[in-house]
This record gives structure tokens, sequence and C-alpha cells, in this order.
């Protein structure tokens, strides 16, 4: 709830976006007018991505401090910050769709198969079942967004997003005090640091790539 934590969630998307101005990772509006989709419809997967590209940002520097934090390296001991001025705005739907394995059709079942090789992931994302409720859509801007997957550009972006994220979080404030000590006895209610430290390193390993992800899908709807 403070500016500086707004900051560098702006901070982290603009690095995120512009890291993948290298990226080919198609462009659809062409494909998607010829397939009948209208104006309104892909105003509205821009705005079903648009939630994403900001979601991620403050989930991905969460999930950061937590890791950190785990990995028994302190953050900032600075409790100051400014406050900050809420603005309430609607950039998307109040309820997401997602389309879950059980309701999907068989061809989208076969991408959320090839999401989970490709990506090496035991899980299809939020992102992915909420943009498949649009199906062809889904599986075009998959097509177009598999082959850039592991590219130098890519994988690029993705190890710049990575270590920005943990460049702000080294540099912003913490004003609750949290401590190592802390955390871990929280995290021991729950499992064993062990088990608490590995899913947290999950998350946060592939946050990066999934905020690249979104970004490709967004340039594919124009930049």
């Amino acid at each position: 709830q403070s500016e500086e934590f707004a900051d560098a969630c702006k901070r982290l998307r603009r690095v995120t976006e512009g890291g993948i101005r290298d990226v080919q990772a198609g462009d659809l509006l062409s494909e998607l007018r010829n397939a009948g989709y209208e104006d309104r419809e892909i105003s509205e997967i821009r705005a079903l991505i648009e939630v994403f590209s900001r979601g991620n940002m403050p989930y991905l520097l969460i999930a950061t401090i937590a890791r950190v934090l785990l990995e028994g390296q302190e953050i900032s001991p600075t409790q100051k910050t400014t406050p900050r001025k809420f603005r309430k705005e609607i950039i998307g739907p109040e309820r997401l769709i997602l389309m879950e394995p059980h309701h999907a059709d068989p061809a989208t079942l076969r991408v959320y198969s090839d999401i989970r090789q490709t990506l090496g992931l035991p899980f299809v994302n939020t992102d992915y079942r909420a943009l498949a409720r649009w199906p062809t859509y889904f599986r075009m801007a998959w097509a177009g967004l598999k082959p850039a997957i592991g590219s130098v550009d890519h994988m690029a972006t993705v190890d710049m997003v990575h270590a920005e994220a943990v460049a702000l979080v080294s540099g912003m404030p913490n004003p609750g005090g949290l401590k190592v000590e802390t955390l871990a006895r929280v995290c021991e209610r729950d499992a064993s640091i062990g088990e608490v430290r590995q899913v947290v390193r999950l998350f946060q390993w592939l946050l990066p790539e999934l905020a690249v992800n979104v970004a490709c899908l967004r340039a594919q709807l124009g930049r």
C-alpha cells in the first residue's frame, strides 16, 4: 500500500515489456478478424491481458521477497514509506472465468498439455486458463508464442526480469520490519521450512517467464 511498491511494479512492467521488443511472437489481429472476432471481443481479450500485465508484477515482487527471506537473506531495515493514493480503476472483468481442464474441449486440453511440457510446469497458470475462454484465440496465441519460448531473446528477457525483481526488492522499504526468523517461524505452522521454500522457489522461478509470456501475448494484439 505504498508508493514505493507501486513504483516498483511499474518499473518491473516497463522492464518486462521493453525487453520483449526483439521477441518474435507473431501478430494476431488480422488472423482473429479473419476468424470472425469482432473489435468488442478483441477489446475484451486485451482487457483481460491487462489484468495479468499488472497483477503479475506485485505477485512477482511478493514471491521474490518471500524467497529472499526463506533463503536466509534479510531485506531492507528501512520502515518509512509513502502512503499510496488509491484510485478505483476497473481494468478488466470483476471475476475471472477460468477454463478448467474438466470443462475444456480436446483441442484446448492438447494446448494445456503442450504448455506444461514446454514450460516444464506441473500445472497451467491462471493466466492461460482465463484466456482459454476464447478457445480459437488461445490456440492461435499459443501457436505464435511457443516458438519464441527458449529463444535467446526470450530467455535474456526472463533473466533480466528476474534480476530486476531481486534488485527492486533489495531497495524497497520494509514497513513491517519482516525478518528471516519471523517468516521462518510463521512458515513452520504449516509445513517444514524446506517444503515451504520449495513451493516459493517454484513460483518465484516461474513468474518472470510468465510475465514475459503475457507481455508477448499483449504485443500480439498490438503494442
